[in-house]
């Protein structure tokens, strides 16, 4: 007995040292062990010093299903702290949240610790559940655990990534000891809930500062359009040395650089990173770059950073095409993804952005291939994604049938994104029979989203089907369904300009509303129609004056957002100058008629960034050939 207990000691701590390295090779043999144990019949119930162990093991490595297997072979009676802490630790570390707060709700209160509650409070921030977070912390206080530091810290975490700031900082203000944690997790939600000049003062205020609290609010600079201020930070660290400038910082830069559009700021961190790195790259912060540079509209100096890059995993792979897909490049995204199976093994996120690449093209035959070769050729079970993608291309194509027939034998239930890509084809090409049997599904599945309504109204004025379009919109106002306004922003000398569609608000509306009345009269000059069929909602619902009524939508369609950006950018900046506008919804029908043509009157490059593309305009045509 004596040699056996010896034995399972030997094997435990050689499987806690691998579960610690946790390197493929500690892995593997891990593995082995634990093949080798099961084959004895030593990992079994009651020797449950193995079973610790290999759930340790199994738990960090993510293997979260064996995890649990083997936590339920342990007897009740020989659970404590730590197994159960390990499996909610695990569930909340890989995205599996809900299951961490049922094991939460099961383990005995009694013997929960400070590593518990930390877990515990992670998931409930994944959920954005502050309701089980509070009681959680409440219970956590009666336990004696009020005045710990790490505890006390993934409280005021959770609160705060659940936008509950008040609770926040009334943690905070009970803290007796505060760390620099404690102050950057108070920061962090102060600059997403409160704005950055709130988060500023806290800043300011904080007697120690990190790494992540300087990236916290140079980010939060970036992203909200200061681009000035975050220029002035950065400048105070690099100058002064205080904290260095990590791959982690600069990621974070450039993520807010892609949001935000700042390609100023993204280029100032490409040629640090080329000075600093001495040319070489780290693998994240080249993905980070050419996603930037992707999502800032310049696709090529994207392909540049890409080649350059001495290593690429397959995180960088599929940024690049993604990033081609976005820009309607499908016949090069198709040579790329030739070069990528000869170095690495592409995986479901490769296959979206390559379906999506030949949907965007009009890639037929080519989508087609993929998707139906997921499996035999590649080994990667279709996912939802690849449906609505696949459905996205065969909408667009007009095959509304085949595609019809791909949802029914959808071997998983289609969710609101493949149901709205068929009625998106169905408000195309005029099929209101089967778009309206499609919006009927997307109202069970989607019940708030008033996007389908709109666009199955649409559908209606685009066929010239006024009445039933009135009618319908009678029926989404009585329900309270409202048009989300359009909002496009330009970046002019560094600063962020917004506009809304009928904006009076900007500070040179005057200036903007006369350039804009200049290039209507040069676009009608230039035989420019105002297509009135695309404004979906009128003014007036009655049809008294159509004549007024065709006036006031015109105005409507003259003051949409994106025009207002590129009048106020035409004024703004010099001859020449390329324009770049990144808006929240699709680009209409007549933004986009009229932008080619303005592109050819004032000789300019004006690139647009719509919710699910980009549109670069010149010499009066568009990149996406009118196929979006």
């Amino acid at each position: 007995m004596k040699w056996c207990h010896e034995y399972c000691h030997h094997y435990r701590s050689l499987i806690r040292q691998c579960a610690r390295h946790c390197q493929p090779s500690s892995i593997h043999q891990a593995l082995k062990l634990h093949a080798t144990l099961t084959k004895n019949g030593l990992a079994a119930s009651p020797n449950t010093f193995i079973l610790n162990a290999l759930l340790q093991l199994h738990a960090t490595l993510g293997h979260t299903s064996c995890a649990h297997k083997l936590f339920d072979e342990i007897p009740h009676s020989h659970k404590d702290a730590i197994d159960w802490t390990t499996l909610i630790t695990s569930y909340s570390r890989h995205s599996q949240p809900r299951t961490a707060l049922s094991l939460f709700a099961a383990m005995p209160r009694r013997i929960a610790d400070e590593v518990t509650f930390i877990a515990f409070f992670r998931a409930c921030s994944q959920l954005g559940d502050w309701i089980a977070g509070q009681q959680g912390h409440g219970y956590m206080i009666k336990s004696g655990l009020r005045f710990t530091v790490s505890a006390s810290n993934a409280a005021m975490d959770m609160y705060a990534k659940c936008g509950m700031m008040g609770d926040a900082r009334r943690v905070f203000g009970e803290m007796g000891r505060r760390s620099v944690v404690s102050w950057t997790v108070i920061l962090s939600g102060q600059v997403k809930w409160g704005g950055v000049c709130d988060g500023r003062k806290v800043f300011d205020e904080m007697p120690e500062r990190n790494v992540v609290a300087w990236t916290v609010m140079i980010v939060g600079y970036v992203e909200n359009g200061f681009t000035k201020e975050g220029f002035s930070l950065i400048s105070e660290l690099v100058l002064g040395e205080l904290v260095e400038l990590n791959y982690v910082t600069l990621c974070s830069v450039l993520s807010a650089c892609s949001q935000s559009g700042d390609l100023l700021m993204g280029r100032w961190v490409h040629a640090y990173c080329l000075k600093t790195m001495k040319g070489e790259l780290h693998i994240m912060v080249g993905t980070a770059l050419l996603d930037m540079y992707s999502k800032c509209g310049q696709i090529c100096r994207a392909l540049r950073v890409f080649e350059s890059m001495a290593k690429r995993n397959i995180v960088a792979w599929n940024a690049m095409l993604s990033g081609l897909a976005m820009h309607g490049r499908g016949l090069v995204v198709l040579d790329l993804f030739r070069r990528l199976i000869a170095e690495v093994k592409p995986d479901d996120v490769t296959f979206v952005a390559v379906l999506s690449a030949c949907s965007h093209s009009g890639l037929v035959d080519q989508g087609r291939h993929y998707f139906h070769n997921l499996r035999p050729l590649f080994g990667v079970t279709p996912k939802i994604e690849h449906y609505a993608c696949m459905v996205d291309l065969l909408g667009r194509a007009g095959l509304l049938d085949e595609a019809q027939t791909l949802v029914k034998e959808m071997p998983i239930p289609p969710n609101e994104v493949v149901i709205g890509s068929l009625l998106a084809a169905c408000a195309l090409h005029g099929k209101f029979q089967l778009g309206e049997q499609m919006l009927q599904e997307l109202a069970q599945l989607d019940p708030l989203n008033t996007e389908y309504h709109i666009l199955l109204s649409n559908m209606y004025s685009l066929a010239g089907k006024p009445d039933e379009a009135k009618s319908f919109r009678r029926v989404l106002k009585s329900r309270g369904i409202r048009k989300l306004p359009g909002m496009s922003s330009i970046r002019v000398n560094g600063q962020i300009h917004r506009f809304i569609s009928g904006d009076k608000l900007h500070f040179r509306t005057q200036d903007v509303y006369i350039k804009l009345d200049e290039i209507i009269r040069r676009l009608r000059s230039a035989g420019y129609v105002p297509n009135v069929a695309s404004q979906i909602f009128s003014v007036s619902e009655d049809g008294v004056d159509d004549t007024k009524e065709v006036e006031e939508k015109e105005q409507m369609l003259f003051s949409h957002s994106e025009k207002l950006a590129i009048a106020f950018g035409l004024l703004s900046t010099g001859p020449g100058a390329p324009l770049h506008i990144f808006k929240n919804l699709r680009i209409c029908l007549d933004c986009h008629s009229a932008i080619k043509l303005i592109s050819d009157i004032y000789q300019r490059e004006i690139v647009i960034r719509d919710r699910n593309r980009f549109h670069c305009f010149r010499h009066g045509s568009c990149s996406c050939s009118d196929y979006w």
